[in-house]
């Protein structure tokens, strides 16, 4: 079925210094951020993207205040609506295999071979985050192969599981029931279909939830892993919570796995679950992002 996602874009340029605060102010807007560097001009180019149209009056009122505030001209904010695409069928065009350890990553419409060794996870993304291509995921994977060698979990949460390649990879490393859960419904669906094409129904159970609410996730806790790849925000406004549903009743270690933030983010994000009694074991740098591995 095709899929067309209608995506609005939010675009302003403004001094190098002042990049990191109209990054902040615009953040809590987006479901992704970027930004760059322009060589001709010396600016950086912000832009943002959401699924619902913006409240261009509020942000830019915003923008104006805070460029008032710091003394700068008010940016020029440019908002547009991306053009639809079908996602499903351009991931299916763009995704050849990949490898990241020993977890081999492959479309639908590649045929897999035999690869002694390696953990094979057939995957359509679609209209879901979570392909393997991005350094967030990759990090995960890593970070997943690491404390493989050492370390065996009973009872795993993936807190945002998109297309589910987390749930998927941790459920073949562990050989253990994962529960796998996201606030978006179109991803709890491709989560279902790829949970299917990979042998693992009844293994891997998918809700749909606003963060630790769900009642499935509530019934299984606690946890001894979970696996977070989300945003820096709401790592932080959910630290408490992941805290409360990790098994701190038994001699055995928990672990979680953090990602989705700039470098940047890394230390607020620390700071959050340091107050929640953990502590960093690993990070994680891949091209500026970073996964944080915290245990207790």
């Amino acid at each position: 079925m095709s899929i067309p996602i209608f995506l609005w874009r939010v675009d302003f340029r403004v001094p190098k210094a002042h990049r990191k605060i109209f990054e902040n102010l615009l953040e809590p807007y987006c479901l992704a951020l970027s930004s760059f560097e322009d060589e001709k001009s010396r600016e950086w180019k912000i832009e943002g993207l959401t699924s619902v149209e913006p409240d261009t009056i509020g942000i830019t009122k915003k923008l104006e205040h805070l460029a008032n505030k710091n003394g700068i001209l008010t940016p020029t904010v440019i908002f547009d609506l991306v053009p639809p695409k079908n996602w499903l069928a351009e991931n299916l065009m763009d995704f050849p295999p990949i490898q990241i350890g020993r977890y081999y990553i492959y479309g639908s419409h590649i045929k897999p071979t035999a690869l002694g060794g390696m953990i094979q996870l057939e995957l359509d993304s679609g209209s879901a985050f979570g392909s393997g291509e991005h350094a967030t995921t990759e990090g995960c994977l890593r970070a997943m192969e690491h404390l493989a060698r050492q370390f065996d979990f009973k009872k795993i949460l993936d807190m945002g599981c998109g297309s589910g390649i987390l749930a998927m990879a941790a459920t073949k490393t562990w050989r253990n029931p994962v529960i796998a859960s996201d606030i978006d419904d179109e991803a709890i669906r491709v989560t279902i279909g790829n949970v299917k094409k990979n042998g693992l129904k009844g293994v891997i159970r998918a809700t749909c939830g606003m963060g630790y609410s769900s009642k499935l996730v509530r019934n299984n806790a606690p946890y001894d892993l979970i696996l977070c790849n989300i945003l820096a925000n709401p790592l932080v406004q959910m630290a408490g919570d992941l805290s409360r549903h990790l098994d701190s009743g038994t001699n055995r270690r928990q672990f979680v796995i953090l990602s989705g933030l700039l470098e940047r983010d890394g230390n607020r994000v620390i700071a959050a679950h340091r107050a929640r009694g953990l502590h960093l074991y690993n990070k994680i740098n891949i091209n500026g992002w970073i996964v944080l591995v915290m245990t207790r």
